[in-house]
C-alpha cells in the first residue's frame, strides 16, 4: 500500500464539498417543517435559526466513506477491516435520534438510552477497546464486558462532551475539527511510520470528521445561519470517540517494540500509546471544566444541577468584553494547543523545547484573556478588506458600530461623553442583544424573504 496522503486529501475534499452544498437545501427544509425553536433565556443569539444541521453533516459522512471505499490506497481498510461498517451503523442510529430531538425536542433519558445502544451497535460490529496500554504494567486484556461498558462510557461521554460545547456559532465545530486534525496527524504516523495498519480506520475516520466540519463551518459562523443541532453535536461526537476507540483499543502496543532497551527509553516509547486517550480530552476538557463549575454554581445558588443558565465559560467572555468572534477564536486556541501539544509532545518526548513552546503559547493565551477591550485596526488601504469592526476610522466622527442586520450607524451625539466600557461593548451589545421571542424571521439572508430590521435592542447590563 502506498502513501495514501492525496487519497486522505480527496476525501476531506469531498466530504467538506457535498456537507457546504448540502447545508442549504437543508436550512431551506429545516425552515419549512419549522425546526426553530424560540430563543431561550440562556441563548446568545438574536432570531429564532434554523437547526439539523446535522442532516447536511451525515450526507457527507456518507460521502467520504463512499469515495474512500473506490480509492486504491483506502480501500483495503473496508476489506480488511469492518469498522467504517460499524460506524456507519452507529452514526445512522444517533444522527436519527438527533433528528428527532431538533424537531420534537425529545426527553433527556431517551437520547441517554440512543447514544448507548449506537455505541452498542459499534461493539456488536467489532468496534470495541480489546486492551489497554496501563503504565509499569505493560497492555492488559479486556474481558468482553469490560471492553463492552468501557467503550459505551466513551462514547457517551465525548457525544455529550461535543453537545455541551455547542453554545456559540461555530464553537463545536472548529473544537472538533481542530482536535481531529490531530488526530490524524498521530494515527497517520502511527499507521506510515510503525507499519500498523490497524491505525489506518481511525485515521480515515479523522480525514472525514475534519471534512465534515470544515463543510458545515462557512455556514455556522457568526453569525449562523444554521445549528448543527443534536443531530451534528451528537454525530460527530460519536465519529470522534470512534477513531479514539479504533487506534487506542484494536492497535497493539507490543509491533511498536515499545519495551525494548531501558525503563527510561521504555517509558518515552510509551507516550505516543497514551496519546489517543489523550487527544479526546482536548473537546473533553472544557466541557468538562464548565460542567463541573456549572454544577459548583447552582448548587450554591440553591439551583438544581440541571437547571439551565448563562453561567457557561463562552458566556462569560462574552460578558467580560469578548465579542463573539473573539471568545470562539480564544476557545479555539486553547483547544490548538492541548491537541497539537500532545501530539508535538509524542513525537520528541525528549526534547524539552516542546514544553517551553506550550509554556509561551499558554501565556499568550492569558494574555488574550485579559485583553478584551483591545480591537486592532487595519490600514486605510485594507479597509475594504476587513470587517467593519477593524477598519481604521481616521478622522471621521465615531458612530455606533452597524449591525449585521443592515442598521445604519447611530452618530454619537456632540458633547456626549463615551466611557471607555461604552466604547469596548458597542459592537459586543450589539451582538448579543436579543430579540423578543414572539418576533418573525431567522439569521441571515432568509429563504423566503430578505434579512429582518430591529431597531429596538436591549442593552446588556451586568445581571445577565
Amino acid at each position: 500500500m502506498g502513501q495514501p496522503v492525496r487519497d486522505y486529501l480527496l476525501t476531506l475534499c469531498v466530504t467538506a464539498a457535498v456537507t457546504y452544498l448540502l447545508t442549504g437545501p437543508v436550512r431551506k427544509f429545516a425552515i419549512a417543517v419549522g425546526a426553530m425553536p424560540a430563543i431561550r433565556a440562556r441563548d446568545v443569539h438574536r432570531e429564532p435559526t434554523p437547526r439539523l444541521g446535522g442532516i447536511a453533516m451525515f450526507g457527507g459522512l456518507c460521502a467520504g466513506l463512499i469515495v474512500a471505499d473506490h480509492l486504491f490506497n483506502l480501500k483495503g481498510v473496508f476489506e480488511l477491516s469492518n469498522e467504517p461498517r460499524a460506524l456507519l451503523s452507529g452514526a445512522a442510529l444517533i444522527w436519527l435520534i438527533g433528528v428527532l430531538d431538533d424537531k420534537f425536542e425529545i426527553d433527556a433519558l431517551i437520547k441517554l438510552g440512543g447514544q448507548m445502544i449506537a455505541a452498542a451497535v459499534m461493539v456488536i460490529q467489532g468496534l470495541t477497546i480489546l486492551w489497554l496500554p496501563i503504565p509499569g504494567v505493560g497492555t492488559v486484556a479486556l474481558t468482553q464486558w469490560q471492553g463492552t461498558l468501557l467503550t459505551v462510557a466513551l462514547v457517551v461521554i465525548t457525544i455529550n462532551a461535543v453537545n455541551f460545547v455547542d453554545g456559540l456559532d461555530g464553537l463545536a465545530a472548529g473544537m472538533v475539527c481542530i482536535a481531529s486534525a490531530a488526530f490524524f496527524l498521530y494515527a497517520y504516523r502511527l499507521w506510515m511510520g510503525y507499519g500498523i495498519e490497524a491505525a489506518a480506520p481511525a485515521t480515515l475516520f479523522a480525514a472525514i470528521l475534519m471534512g465534515m466540519c470544515l463543510g458545515f463551518l462557512p455556514h455556522n459562523m457568526h453569525p449562523a445561519r444554521i445549528f448543527m443541532g443534536d443531530s451534528g453535536s451528537m454525530l460527530i461526537g460519536l465519529v470522534l470517540a470512534a477513531g479514539a476507540i479504533s487506534i487506542t483499543g484494536q492497535v497493539d502496543p507490543d509491533l511498536m517494540k515499545l519495551f525494548e532497551g531501558s525503563e527510561r527509553e521504555a517509558t518515552h516509547a510509551l507516550l505516543p500509546v497514551f496519546i489517543p486517550l489523550v487527544l479526546p480530552l482536548t473537546i473533553i476538557a472544557i466541557p468538562a471544566a464548565d460542567l463541573v463549575l456549572a454544577i459548583v454554581r447552582r448548587t450554591w445558588n440553591g439551583q438544581s444541577p440541571f437547571a439551565a443558565d448563562r453561567g457557561h465559560l463562552h458566556h462569560r467572555l462574552l460578558e467580560i468584553g469578548h465579542s463573539h468572534s473573539r471568545a470562539v477564536l480564544i476557545m479555539y486556541f486553547w483547544s490548538a494547543l492541548i491537541a497539537f501539544g500532545a501530539v508535538g509532545y509524542s513525537v520528541h518526548s525528549a526534547s524539552s523545547w516542546i514544553v517551553f513552546v506550550i509554556i509561551a503559547a499558554s501565556a499568550v493565551g492569558l494574555v488574550l484573556l485579559l485583553m478584551p477591550r483591545f480591537t486592532p485596526r487595519a490600514p486605510h488601504w485594507a479597509n475594504r478588506f476587513v470587517p467593519p469592526r477593524y477598519r481604521h476610522r481616521g478622522g471621521e466622527p465615531e458612530s455606533a458600530p452597524s449591525s449585521s442586520y443592515g442598521e445604519k450607524p447611530v452618530p454619537v451625539a456632540a458633547g456626549a461623553q463615551q466611557g471607555p466600557a461604552d466604547a469596548s461593548m458597542g459592537e459586543e451589545a450589539a451582538e448579543r442583544a436579543p430579540v423578543a421571542v414572539g418576533v418573525s424571521g431567522v439569521n441571515g439572508a432568509t429563504a423566503i424573504g430578505p434579512r429582518s430590521r430591529f431597531p429596538e435592542r436591549r442593552s446588556i447590563d451586568s445581571s445577565r
